[in-house]
């Protein structure tokens, strides 16, 4: 019997606009040619699109996003930053912090996707639904305390699950990061709590270039409850299914979480300009598969996924989709027509990707 899977999903996700871009960076004007932003709404528009095109949507249970509060939003951000945000917003436009920028209405937009992000947890808890997928946008993951970072200006998988923490009788939260940059935002929001275990799986070195690292471990009691596992570029399926295996479900078993928050970035994609892995919608399917399995056995199935990065227009879209199928427990009947990447050489583990995932699992203790 399939699931009841819940969508958020508004029209205003797709009007927040960070400006021109050049590769992430503001245009100069004088070296740095104005091009279209990286983080535009296309892959998200176009994950929605095909949902609807495809009558696969009518599966699913619409969930109404609302404005996450101030009370919500400094559960994790400084009073100060929060007023930055909405100050530039009105201003109509801003930067608050590197490749992190404000257009007009982005306050407001930004509230309404931490408000998606607790609507989807909540709904989750109530039983209303099984488990709910937000495509919500901006993205979270890198958003610090005090600051925004590559196009997240509110840490949204933060904030949900510190609003699941605060609101219910939840206390042991996972939060997975597959996007393929580093949830550095979700890291410093529980670096010293044990009773949230957060993992990211991401490209070593690729963004922030400063985090990320395996010795990130957590501090006092949260000691070992932060894992990084961060592979080498041109990491495929291979690395991806040996990671979950190895390391990250063997974790989430010995973490037994009440609720699972996947932060589900589609950048480690083979066609992302953002990144350099080789992955496909069957890896994310895969991924999709073991959170759910672990939710399935430890928390009733409660699985919140929100959307974070993915930069590829015409492949976002296949593996959003794949991951929503999972979710489901039904095949929308649509085939992805890039799942040639599949057949492409070094998809299997190569040994120095082995050598890093061992790293991690010998680390973790698992």
């Amino acid at each position: 019997m399939p699931n009841r899977t819940g969508l958020v999903a508004h029209e205003r996700y797709f009007w927040h606009d960070p400006g021109p871009s050049a590769g992430g960076r503001r245009p100069d004007g004088v070296v740095l040619q104005v091009a279209e932003a990286a983080d535009h709404p296309d892959t998200k528009r176009r994950l929605l699109g095909l949902l609807e095109a495809s009558g696969f949507a009518d599966r699913l249970t619409r969930l109404a996003p609302r404005p996450a509060t101030i009370e919500e939003l400094t559960r994790f951000h400084d009073r100060s930053y929060v007023d930055q945000v909405a100050e530039l917003s009105a201003a109509g436009f801003g930067e608050v912090g590197r490749s992190a920028y404000v257009g007009a209405g982005t306050f407001e937009i930004a509230c309404l996707a931490v408000g998606g992000a607790i609507v989807a947890v909540d709904a989750v808890l109530a039983g209303e639904v099984d488990n709910a997928y937000a495509l919500i946008r901006p993205a979270g993951h890198h958003a610090e305390r005090d600051r925004g970072l590559g196009f997240c200006i509110f840490a949204n998988a933060a904030l949900a699950a510190m609003h699941a923490r605060a609101t219910s009788a939840i206390e042991r939260i996972a939060i997975v990061d597959w996007d393929v940059h580093h949830g550095n935002g979700t890291q410093q929001a529980f670096w010293d709590e044990p009773d949230v275990l957060t993992i990211s799986i991401h490209q070593d070195g690729r963004f922030p270039t400063w985090s990320g690292a395996l010795d990130e471990r957590g501090a006092g009691a949260g000691y070992g409850s932060n894992l990084n596992i961060a592979l080498p570029p041109g990491s495929g399926h291979g690395a991806y299914a040996a990671s979950f295996e190895r390391v990250v479900v063997p974790a989430l078993e010995r973490f037994r979480p009440e609720l699972v928050i996947v932060a589900s970035g589609y950048d480690a994609g083979g066609f992302d300009s953002m990144a350099h892995m080789m992955a496909h919608s069957d890896t994310f399917r895969l991924m999709a598969d073991a959170v759910l399995s672990v939710a399935g056995r430890y928390s009733g199935g409660r699985l919140v996924v929100l959307h974070e990065g993915g930069y590829s227009p015409f492949h976002v879209p296949f593996c959003g989709l794949a991951v929503i199928e999972q979710m489901v427990g039904q095949r929308s009947g649509v085939d992805d027509p890039f799942l040639s990447l599949a057949n492409l050489p070094y998809q299997d583990l190569q040994p120095h990707q082995e050598a890093v995932i061992e790293a991690a699992r010998r680390t973790s203790g698992v």
